[in-house]
């Protein structure tokens, strides 16, 4: 018995060595926490003094507190957020997540800037840590590029999808897209132009200006911008300072009734953070139409609302709110089914000598692949909504409110969700339909700047426009087609007078001046040649429409037919029952008389022997004669004729 208790003790002791040993000796590469380890870190990364940044800020720490606070998820774990600032500055953005993954957190939950997310996302990559943005919206972060991004906000994508079907409602084709210049904006133009092209409707001019620009920049923008021909803006820029181009159009005298003025989700996510709207700011915007996130009234929302005591709060703060709770769900699942929180090494980082970077202080998180997965298939329903992804990372079920300001506040004037386009009834309605029952293309009456309700033209002449130049042939032959005058014109005649009628059928004005070009000798060839080569824009006068000029430019409908014509006098006659005897003379009528007489009495002569129909008294054979010529036009004689000669002579008169 002394030895068996002898052996166990040195059995023990040989254990707690070797334990000792390999703890001590082991590589550092592999250090693991265990599935039920008490804190789990996760790190949020955006800009606190920013519009975004002040809604979200509050709604994240909500949602830690009130998931800690939730026994059915990640029960004996706390959640712990740990708050970066990124300053909007991609260099500044850069470095806070390369000390947030210092902490070994397992997730991150930001950035609010798609710039700053492009820098990051390479981190994210190699380091295998999923992002889940509440804020970058730019369409091309959405690619195989960046496998661990996870959109938790809508795409811009759609967003300008939206605005294409808007544009091509009110029948615009033309428009002018105003937007800072960074990756952000510049994706997302991008996505409208191509959106546009789609609707036959052409951006005819990119307005940019760089972040951080003075309002002198941003005045000398609209004030080129008022030169041009379109009326029709698309405004997207950061929410920080997308409000001073509206104060400064509305200094300039472009918030009238000639301008459109469309704004993406950056200006209600600005309206909706104000306690109570400004005056002033609300004067600029009149008339403004405005593309707000979608976020369904729920109990979960109205919760969310009463916790703060407040409305405040924009779609971003949803959408942050939502973010937390996804990577506490995910965290969740992923525990349930085995994970657990380990991280390693990363063989491409290694120490520089004399470089004071750490970069070893960097480690893989182990679980990351399949946490991002889990990730992508949680699905619950959140404040904002229903959280569900697609195959392509992005939310399902994308839907825009359509919002236009006026008084003081905003006023929902329809929806458009990419399942049946713009509508007046709600998303939730329009996906619980099917699509050939879901009735689409209607808004509500909107307000346009100025207080107009007449859909603007959203095209002018512009202010420095050059006129059309049309030239005018110069002869002193025709005089009622085109003639010289004193008039302000400076011509006059018939072909002016329909082309100036024309000008004034159309919905716009435009300047033309006439160009008087040649004399008698003027060669039409020569003018028409001059039209085409872009010397001048169009020519109007008394020009034959011939098969060579076709060829160079075109032509309109013909107004006047030219070639010989003969003048005469019509007079109106009664109609006559002898008038079927106008086609022939009197002469020719009395030839065709004799010759069936003549033929008669040759077929009686061929036929009276052998035909008893051709005998008889005297005056039946020459009553028979007679009745047979004329019988013979309409082959309705009765008479036989039985000889070759008879029936020759038959046939010849019929």
């Amino acid at each position: 018995m002394l030895v068996f208790w002898v052996w166990r003790i040195v059995i023990k002791a040989r254990v707690v060595v070797f334990a000792l040993f390999f703890g001590v000796w082991m590589p550092l590469g592999v250090i693991g926490v265990s599935r039920n380890t008490s804190v789990v870190n996760v790190g949020v990364l955006f800009t606190h003094d920013s519009v975004i940044g002040r809604s979200a800020q509050p709604a994240i720490l909500a949602a830690m507190d009130d998931v800690n606070a939730d026994n059915s998820v990640l029960p004996g774990t706390k959640l712990n957020l740990i708050l970066h600032d990124t300053n909007c500055s991609g260099f500044l953005g850069t470095v806070e997540a390369l000390r947030l993954m210092e902490d070994e957190v397992v997730a991150a939950i930001g950035p609010q800037s798609s710039n700053i997310a492009h820098f990051i996302s390479h981190i994210i990559n190699e380091l295998h840590i999923p992002l889940l943005s509440f804020g970058a919206t730019d369409p091309t972060l959405t690619t195989p590029h960046y496998p661990y991004f996870v959109r938790t906000t809508q795409n811009d994508y759609f967003q300008m999808n939206a605005i294409a079907d808007l544009i091509d409602h009110f029948g615009w084709r033309e428009v002018i897209a105003i937007f800072v210049d960074d990756d952000n904006a510049r994706n997302g133009i991008s996505a409208l132009n191509d959106a546009l092209a789609k609707k036959r409707v052409r951006i005819s001019y990119k307005a940019t200006f760089s972040p951080g620009s003075p309002t002198s920049v941003i005045n000398d923008l609209l004030v080129s911008v008022n030169l041009m021909e379109s009326r029709v803006y698309i405004v997207h820029v950061n929410p920080d300072t997308g409000l001073s181009i509206f104060t400064i159009a509305k200094k300039l005298e472009m918030m009238n009734s000639d301008y459109v003025w469309i704004a993406t989700d950056w200006l209600p996510s600005i309206l909706d953070s104000f306690e109570t709207n400004n005056h002033d700011v609300m004067n600029h915007l009149q008339g403004v139409v405005a593309l707000r996130h979608h976020t369904p009234d729920s109990n979960l929302k109205n919760n969310f609302a009463s916790k703060w005591n407040t409305t405040s709060f924009n779609s971003y703060a949803l959408y942050a709110y939502d973010s937390v709770w996804l990577a506490a769900r995910a965290l969740h699942t992923y525990f349930q089914e085995g994970g657990n929180v380990s991280f390693s090494n990363d063989p491409k980082l290694h120490e520089n000598n004399g470089s004071k970077l750490q970069l070893t202080s960097l480690r893989v998180f182990n679980g990351g692949e399949q946490l991002l997965e889990t990730i992508k298939r949680t699905k619950f329903k959140g404040v904002s909504g229903l959280v569900q992804f697609g195959d392509d990372r992005n939310l399902i079920h994308p839907a825009y409110d359509i919002m236009n300001i006026g008084g003081t506040g905003m006023r929902r004037i329809g929806y458009w969700t990419n399942y049946s386009g713009l509508s007046t009834m709600t998303p939730e309605s329009s996906y619980s339909k099917p699509l050939n029952a879901t009735p689409n293309g209607h808004l509500y009456t909107v307000i346009w700047p100025g207080e107009a309700t007449a859909v603007p033209r959203g095209w002018v002449f512009p202010h420095n426009g050059k006129p059309l130049q049309i030239v005018v042939p110069n002869r002193v032959n025709y005089k009622a087609f085109v003639i010289k005058d004193k008039s302000p014109l400076g011509v006059k005649g018939y072909c002016i007078d329909v082309f100036e009628a024309a000008i004034n059928l159309l919905p716009y004005p435009v300047p033309h001046a006439y160009i008087l070009k040649g004399d008698d000798s003027l060669d039409y060839n020569n003018l028409v040649y001059d039209v085409s080569q872009n010397r001048y824009d169009a020519a109007v006068g008394d020009i034959m429409i011939v098969t060579n000029r076709t060829k160079y430019v075109d032509f309109t409908q013909p107004f006047m037919e030219s070639g010989l014509v003969v003048v005469t006098v019509v007079k109106e006659k009664k109609s006559s029952p002898w008038a079927f005897l106008s086609p022939f003379t009197v002469q020719m009528w009395a030839v065709t008389a004799i010759l069936f007489v003549f033929v008669g009495a040759v077929v009686w002569i061929l036929e009276h022997r052998s035909n008893e129909e051709f005998r008889g008294s005297p005056r039946q054979q020459i009553i028979t004669v007679f009745w047979f010529s004329f019988s013979t036009m309409f082959f309705s004689h009765k008479e036989n004729t039985v000889s070759t000669l008879g029936r020759a002579a038959a046939n010849f008169k019929g």
